[in-house]
């Protein structure tokens, strides 16, 4: 035997720089072991039965395989193998699920806030307003936090986003980002 044939398949069982938070298990539901959890809006569609994530929690990092999934109340219940009771299932609560950022679908027009973070902003005018530091998310909509100020994130104002190039173009009203602005 070779020493390339003895060589054991691994899977990742922790997160990678590559990969991307994609939902967080809140409880536990029900008697069968079921978990809720909060998925991320641009991942949701990766939680389908037999889909493998990386985890982490404070006691440790692994692997989960989704068995079953199923929508309550707009959140997801998932259940994962090796964990048909309330008591193995509580083990999950608090974990963070991962995904590989390639296998998050995205729509024309759709960003991942890992993306957009650090990207510069500078007006139609070539007027530099800094980094962005961070997306909020609200009902209205998503808010870039620039220079600690939040700026919309509609088509209104935001002209035109370049992740290869690190850049976004807005077109902010009056007193939006000026001092006493929003």
């Amino acid at each position: 035997m070779t020493s390339s044939t003895r060589r054991r398949r691994r899977s990742r069982s922790t997160p990678t720089p590559e990969d991307l938070p994609i939902g967080r298990i809140t409880g536990c539901f029900g008697i069968r072991g079921e978990l809720k959890c909060d998925p991320s809006k641009a991942a949701r569609a990766l939680f389908v039965p037999g889909a493998e994530f990386a985890y982490a929690t404070p006691a440790g990092n692994g692997r989960v395989r989704l068995e079953s999934v199923r929508e309550h109340q707009g959140r997801l219940l998932l259940h994962v193998a090796g964990a048909s009771d309330p008591e193995t299932a509580s083990a999950f609560v608090g974990a963070t699920l991962f995904a590989p950022k390639a296998s998050v679908p995205l729509e024309a027009g759709e960003f991942l806030d890992v993306d957009l973070i650090g990207c510069e902003v500078s007006g139609a005018d070539g007027r530099a307003y800094g980094a962005v530091e961070r997306v909020e998310h609200y009902p209205a909509s998503d808010m870039l936090v620039i220079a600690g100020k939040m700026v919309p994130m509609v088509e209104a104002i935001v002209r035109s986003i370049d992740i290869a190039q690190r850049r976004i173009v807005i077109d902010p009203p009056a007193g939006l980002l000026d001092e006493g602005g929003l």
